[in-house]
C-alpha cells in the first residue's frame, strides 16, 4: 500500500521570483482572454465589416463561426504548445503564445474590410482567429502549469486559481474598453 506524504510550505513564504511568475502568468491570461472576448463582444460589428456581402443574419452567423474557429483549435494549441513547453521551457512558450495573440489581434485591428479587399478580408480574419485560438489554447494550460511549478507546496491549487480568475478579468476589461470607446 502506498502512503502519501504532504510537504509543508517552506518558511518565509514565496520568493520574489515566484510572485512575479504568478503575476506575469495571470496578467498574460488577462490579455489573452481580453483579445478573445473583445472579438466576441464586437461580433456584430465585425460581421458587418468582413461579411458585408451577405444579409445581416448571415453576416452575424459568419462572424460567430469565425469566433468559434478560435475555440475549435484551442485543444490543438494546448497539445502543440504543451509539448513545446516541455521541450524548451514554459517561459519561452508562454512568451511565444502572447506574441502570437498580440500580433494576430493587432493585425485584425489593421485589417481592411471586405469592401476594400474583397474575399481576402474574411479569409485573413479567419486565419488570424485560428492563430488566436492556437495561442490561447497553449497559453492557458501553460500558464496554469507554469504557476503550479512555481507555487509553494500545499498552495498550488490556490495560486493556479488565479489563472481562472484572471480570465474573467479579461472579459471585464474588454467590456470596459468597448464602453469607454463607445462613450467617447
Amino acid at each position: 500500500m502506498a502512503t502519501m506524504t504532504t510537504t509543508s510550505p517552506r518558511a518565509g513564504g514565496m520568493t520574489k521570483d515566484e510572485r512575479f511568475v504568478i503575476f506575469a502568468s495571470s496578467l498574460g491570461t488577462v490579455f489573452e482572454w481580453y483579445d478573445f472576448y473583445l472579438y466576441g463582444s464586437l461580433a456584430a460589428i465585425i460581421g458587418a465589416q468582413f461579411f458585408s456581402a451577405y444579409p445581416p443574419a448571415t453576416r452575424d452567423i459568419f462572424a460567430l463561426l469565425a469566433f468559434a474557429a478560435g475555440f475549435l483549435v484551442r485543444p490543438f494549441g494546448a497539445i502543440v504548445f504543451g509539448r513545446i513547453g516541455d521541450l524548451v521551457g514554459r517561459k519561452y512558450t508562454f512568451l511565444v503564445t502572447i506574441l502570437i495573440m498580440g500580433l494576430s489581434t493587432f493585425i485584425v485591428g489593421l485589417l481592411p474590410n471586405a469592401a476594400t479587399i474583397g474575399i481576402a478580408a474574411p479569409i485573413i480574419l479567419i486565419i488570424l482567429r485560428l492563430l488566436q485560438g492556437l495561442a490561447l489554447g497553449g497559453e492557458y494550460g501553460g500558464a496554469a502549469t507554469y504557476v503550479a511549478e512555481h507555487s509553494p507546496p500545499g498552495k498550488r491549487g490556490y495560486y493556479t486559481s488565479f489563472i481562472q480568475t484572471t480570465a474573467t478579468l479579461g472579459l471585464f476589461l474588454s467590456l470596459l474598453v468597448i464602453l469607454f470607446t463607445r462613450t467617447i
